[in-house]
């Protein structure tokens, strides 16, 4: 029993991140940053990619 639980807590956290990275391709899409890059970046350092992509200032729109 105690195994499946884990296994829950496991699916719940990987849930939240794939989530947390979701969301921060879209606030880098918002800034006019690549989506995908801070996609991927979101994936291996989740809620500090959150907060660097909080603190970066809009880049210039390209033409």
């Amino acid at each position: 029993m105690e195994e499946y639980q884990v296994m829950i807590q496991s699916r719940e956290w990987l849930v939240g991140w794939g989530t947390l990275s979701l969301i921060n391709a879209g606030l880098a899409q918002g800034k006019n940053r690549s989506g995908l890059f801070w996609w991927i970046i979101s994936l291996l350092f989740g809620p500090l990619a959150t907060l660097i992509i909080v603190l970066l200032s809009k880049a210039p729109e390209r033409a």
